[in-house]
């Protein structure tokens, strides 16, 4: 297993004890941008962190930012069905017209969700 792996395996277990421990969320944020800036530098084409870094600036409503992210893993041709609906969730909260954001959904249903990223949090009540 590479080291790269490895890491996107850890941040994938730091994003879920960030909603278990909601006090250091600014903390944990911190540690998975620091983390994934370090996987990114080794592997600029790395769609796996790409597809999280974009996930963790939707979570902090950094939406262009994640925007950013997540069309450049689209770009590089990922296939992951993480990345379309991460798209989605970014779209639906930079409050774009439904056809943009439902043609990701509609994409993301023939994917497979890769192991090592994970989905932004989407809260329809937030809207």
């Amino acid at each position: 297993m590479s080291t790269i792996t490895q890491r996107l395996e850890n941040v994938k277990k730091l994003q879920a004890k960030r909603w278990e421990n909601e006090d250091h969320w600014d903390t944990l944020n911190d540690l998975l941008i620091r983390e994934l800036d370090e996987i990114l530098l080794v592997e600029p084409e790395n769609t796996s962190a790409l597809i999280n870094m974009g996930a963790v600036y939707s979570d902090m409503g950094e939406n262009e930012k994640a925007l950013e992210y997540l069309n450049t893993a689209l770009n590089l041709g990922s296939e992951d069905k993480n990345l379309f609906v991460n798209l989605s969730i970014v779209l639906v909260y930079m409050g774009k017209h439904q056809e943009e954001y439902l043609e990701y959904l509609e994409e993301a249903e023939d994917k497979t969700e890769d192991p090592l990223t994970f989905k932004a949090h989407f809260d329809p009540q937030s809207l």
